[in-house]
């Protein structure tokens, strides 16, 4: 099942797709474009990884690493499904980065890797945003780079992890004004998700509604205002965001 959550009517709605519309809590269907979306949970601790596919680390002309790379991001950062995010008025390179998002469904401590997807509550798309003129170097990236406003929108939908045969094994798409500019597959990803979880779950505990931002692949380009930019994962979502200016 695809999961939503929505502002309509002037309230705030659990919804669930229906055959291409949006069904609320208390019964009603409405069109997707008539709600504004919210992201699809409330997030807690965010975990967003670095270099996470080394195509990427090579494009970056990084070695790839050989531990997770993980920063912490603030709930401030995240948007939903059609949100506008700011592109700030002095940067000269902010780029996307289409993610698959896991959501933690319940308290996880010292997780083996072969049962860790007993603790996934679902799956979703990220577009986290990064602004190099901020960057100090990938293994110690800058507050600034990765937690302004805005700039991580998420959603549309949390995808049951029971309707996902193979989390590692999903395409991954970026369109910038209708152009393709970035592709590849979560079966490229250095760390996997089981072995995040068990990175992760190793010395700290994990607890429903943490969500693990797996990385990205190669292909990211700088990004204007006034762009269209559509982060896609095969079977999760299509995640549609537009860059404005700072003024807004």
């Amino acid at each position: 099942m695809k999961r939503a959550r929505v502002a309509y009517g002037g309230a705030i709605h659990s919804a669930v797709e229906m055959e291409g519309s949006v069904k609320l809590a208390d019964g009603r269907v409405v069109a997707e474009d008539a709600v504004v979306w919210l992201p699809p949970i409330e997030p807690r601790t965010v975990f967003a990884l670095g270099l996470n596919y080394a195509d990427h680390a090579a494009e970056l002309a990084f070695t790839a690493p050989t531990e997770p790379l993980v920063f912490l991001k603030g709930p401030n950062t995240f948007i939903g499904h059609r949100g506008q995010t700011r592109r700030p008025a002095d940067v000269t390179y902010m780029h996307y980065e289409c993610e698959l998002g896991v959501v933690i469904g319940r308290s996880a401590r010292k997780v083996k890797r072969e049962d860790a997807y007993d603790y996934v509550a679902g799956y979703t798309v990220a577009n986290d945003y990064a602004i190099r003129d901020y960057l100090e170097n990938y293994y110690r990236p800058n507050l600034r780079v990765k937690n302004r406003d805005t700039c991580t929108p998420i959603g549309p939908w949390l995808v049951d992890a029971a309707d996902v045969a193979d989390p590692m094994n999903l395409a991954l798409h970026t369109y910038v004004n209708g152009k393709l500019v970035q592709q590849g597959t979560t079966a490229d990803m250095i760390f996997s998700i089981p072995v995040l979880i068990e990175y992760l779950s190793s010395f700290m505990t994990l607890n429903a509604g943490d969500v693990i931002l797996t990385g990205t692949p190669k292909g990211s380009v700088d990004t204007k205002v006034g762009d269209e930019v559509i982060t896609e994962v095969e079977g999760i979502g299509r995640l549609v965001n537009t860059i404005v200016g700072d003024e807004v």
